[in-house]
Formats: C-alpha cells, sequence, structure tokens
C-alpha cells in the first residue's frame, strides 16, 4: 500500500466508507465511519475484496440476540496491513493477510493439539465486539457505537482484527479466489479432509449442494473419494457439482415412498462411508446419520441450524450401529497453518477455487450481491472495495 499514507494514518482514527446494517432485513446502507486504531494484539487492515456467505445473510435477517444493530457484517475477505497494535509480531505493514472468524492463538493446549482446532484461548462466540476487549473499533461521525461481526467486519474498506484471527498469506495469490479461504470454501474442504479424514476409494454423501456442500464435494475428490453422492431438492445442482466432483445425484423430492436414507442404503449397498449435512436442519442431521455405514460410518455436521434446535437419535441405534457424529466448525481447519497449505494447492492446479466464484462485483452494489445469493443464483460473489480493479461478471 502506499507508504505516505499508511505514515499519515498510523496510530489515528481513519475515515471511511462501509455498508452498515440499521435494520434486520433491509439493504444495507452505506456510511462514513470512523475506524479507530488497533489495540493491543490488534491490526488494521485495507479490505480488498470480501466475499458474502450464506452467514452474513442468516444474521442480516436476525431480529432478536445475537443479531443487533447497528452493525458491520462481512467475514470473508483479504486485505493489506495498514498498520498493527502493540505486541503485535506476526504481521508488518504492507503485509497481505486472510481475516478468520475462528482464533488461532497458537498458544493454548488446544491450539498446540493436533485433535482439535478450537482455540481455548480465544473461545468462538458471536459477539458484538473484539476478541480481546469488549469494545468496537467502529464508530459513526457522531460518536455512536457500530458494532462488530465475528470479530471481522469486511463491509468496511477499513477494519481491525485481532491477531489471532489473521493470517499472512503469499500476495501473489489473486485476491478473489484468496478471499474464498477465509471461511466457506475452507470450511467445506477442511471438513472432508481435516474433520472426517475421507479415505481414498470411500463413498461420501453430501446433503446440500450450496456452497459448502460443493466444498465439500471438492475436498473428497481431493481426498480420493471414488463416490461422491449429491443430495439436493434442485436438480441443477448435479450438473454445477460435476465441477467438484460429484458423481451421483439423489433428488430428495423425487425419492417416491422412500426416505432419502434408504435410497442411499440401497444404491451404496448398506450405507455411505462419510455423510455431510451441510444445510442446518436436524432432521437432515437424523436423515445424513440414517445414511451412513453401520460400523465405521461417519456423520460430519457443517450446517446451522436456528438457536435452541436439536436432533433426535435412537439410543439402540448409537449403541448398536457404531457410528458416528461429530461437528466441524472451519472444517477442523488451523487457520494459520492450514490456509498456505490450501493456496499451495490451488497455485498447483490441485484444489478448484475458480468454479466457485460465479459473480464479481464493485462495493456500491453490494444489496444486489445480498440479492443473488438469497435467489440461489451465486455460489460465491465476491465484492472488490475498489471498483478500478473490479472485473464485474454476471
Amino acid at each position: 500500500m502506499d507508504e505516505k499514507l499508511t505514515s499519515k494514518t498510523e496510530g489515528k482514527p481513519i475515515r471511511c466508507r462501509a455498508a452498515v446494517c440499521r435494520n434486520p432485513g433491509e439493504p444495507l446502507g452505506f456510511e462514513e465511519i470512523i475506524v479507530a486504531p488497533p489495540m493491543p494484539h490488534e491490526v488494521r487492515i485495507r479490505i480488498i475484496c470480501t466475499s458474502l456467505c450464506y452467514s452474513d445473510i442468516t444474521f442480516w435477517k436476525m431480529k432478536d440476540p445475537p443479531g443487533i444493530v447497528p452493525r458491520i457484517l462481512g467475514h470473508e475477505a483479504i486485505g493489506v496491513v495498514e498498520s498493527v497494535g502493540d505486541d503485535v509480531l506476526e504481521v508488518t505493514q504492507g503485509d497481505t493477510v486472510v481475516p478468520t472468524f475462528l482464533a488461532n492463538c497458537g498458544e493454548c493446549v488446544d491450539c498446540r493439539s493436533k485433535r482439535t482446532n478450537l482455540c481455548s484461548k480465544f473461545p468462538f462466540k458471536v459477539s458484538p465486539w473484539m476478541t480481546r476487549y469488549e469494545n468496537s473499533r467502529f464508530s459513526t461521525l457522531e460518536g455512536e457505537v457500530i458494532y462488530h461481526f465475528l470479530s471481522v467486519s469486511s463491509f468496511s474498506e477499513y477494519t481491525v482484527v485481532d491477531i489471532a484471527q489473521l493470517t499472512k498469506i503469499d500476495s501473489t495469490i489473486p485476491p478473489d479466489r484468496a478471499c474464498l479461504l477465509s471461511c466457506g470454501v475452507s470450511t467445506g474442504v477442511g471438513a472432508a479432509w481435516r474433520t472426517a479424514n475421507v479415505e481414498e476409494g470411500s463413498t461420501v454423501a453430501i446433503f446440500g449442494l450450496g456452497s459448502i456442500g460443493l466444498a465439500v464435494a471438492e475436498g473428497a475428490r481431493l481426498c480420493g473419494a471414488t463416490r461422491i453422492i449429491g443430495v439436493d431438492v434442485n436438480p441443477s445442482k448435479y450438473e454445477i457439482g460435476k465441477k467438484f466432483g460429484i458423481t451421483e445425484f439423489v433428488n430428495a423430492e423425487e425419492c417416491k415412498n422412500k426416505s432419502v436414507s434408504q435410497v442411499i442404503n440401497e444404491i451404496t449397498g448398506g450405507g455411505a462411508d462419510y455423510c455431510f449435512e451441510c444445510v442446518g436442519m436436524a432432521s437432515l442431521v437424523e436423515e445424513a446419520y440414517a445414511s451412513c455405514r453401520k460400523g465405521w460410518g461417519k456423520t460430519i455436521l457443517l450446517g446451522v441450524d436456528k438457536p435452541g434446535s436439536k436432533v433426535s437419535l435412537a439410543s439402540f441405534d448409537i449403541l448398536h450401529y457404531g457410528k458416528t457424529l461429530r461437528g466441524s466448525l472451519f472444517g477442523g481447519l488451523k487457520p494459520k497453518s492450514d490456509i498456505p497449505v490450501l493456496i499451495k494447492r490451488y497455485m498447483d492446479k490441485e484444489l478448484h477455487l475458480d468454479d466457485f466464484v460465479t459473480h464479481e462485483m464493485g462495493f456500491e452494489d453490494i444489496n444486489k450481491a445480498f440479492d443473488l445469493l438469497i435467489g440461489g443464483q451465486c455460489l460465491r460473489c465476491v465484492i472488490w472495495m475498489d471498483e478500478r480493479v473490479c472485473h464485474v461478471t454476471s
């Protein structure tokens, strides 16, 4: 970035534009805001581009806590370090970074363990504040507090993120591809790779072929799965899914007098080795569990259901069938070590990121991106903060 600009802004508040959610479900409004300097262990970054994830839609609609307004949404992004707070050693001005909603402090017993990616020093929560401090770095020109989202808030030209939630990456990767690894694609690929540890030659069933489900298919393909069965109510998802390794398709609305699990058990001769629930419906979790093979089948939950939803499984089945059910937050990935691996696999032309980007547009059109995603017309829409580098597609 421009060194003269950095020297002028370091340690000082920055005035910039942000797309602010003032009322749940209503179009975001562009406002001039103030972004405070970073506190110790924090980094202020200039967002290059951000992509829209369905979690943004979910919280944009939410009227009750943890929904809150005014708020700056957005959490899939890539940016450049503008300035750093005290005690930040990992990055410096001008570095390219990817923020993540999941912390990776590298110090706690969980971050040092290979068994989990869930940081215990900064456990995941949907907080309106910064990671270490119960306050915000955003305010209006009049001093009104604006809340954070997942401690990232990338729908702003500048934002402040804790160093535990930033991964330094090679600046040569195209930013409109790197930002996808900030959440959705990493979550799906990681669920197959890290959480399930899909084995070569195995059979996989994926419930829900949105971006996350397709990313699971991509991960399963990379792991060498032989059969990757997609389950959805939209038959057009099959053709899309073939790009990411889907080999077969089950239309959940055309199973006649059979359940989806009955169909999958029949066509696989006893169930899939791995099942992934990517929608966020308790009933679908139960169906996925019923679709995996007795003795060793694993069901991985990725979909986000509404608060308070419960899954009901018969204790007899749990005891006698020997299956596994587990959740996967951020695909089981440790951001600081695993995101660079995924970037290398993309640069080596192994990981297919390009097909996930169906639309690109300027910051001014962010509400159009919401409409496209809600209408099921896109996988990932990349929003460029600087329209001068925006290659608009549709």
